[in-house]
């Protein structure tokens, strides 16, 4: 059995509905500051270590979600969070 499930909504609808914070002001600023240090040619400057805890935590968000939904389908109960 196949089972296709479509959600029709924004971006901004889908981060409310999953109750992640509004971070597009804060991710300006940050990339504002970068833009300022690359273009000054800061040494050592590294814009890629500003973004790697990001990058950690939300492959772990996208894994954890991906799980909710294979457990909701399969009918699984986890009391882990």
């Amino acid at each position: 059995m196949k089972v296709n499930v479509t959600f029709d909504m924004t971006p901004e609808e889908f981060r409310r509905l999953m109750g992640w914070p509004d971070v597009q002001q804060l991710q300006q600023e940050v990339f504002s500051q970068m833009m300022e240090k690359m273009k000054a040619g800061e040494e050592g400057y590294d814009p890629m270590s500003l973004y790697q805890p990001l990058f950690s935590q939300s492959m772990d968000t996208m894994n954890r979600f991906q799980k909710m939904m294979f457990d909701s389908m399969t009918g699984q109960v986890s009391d882990k969070t």
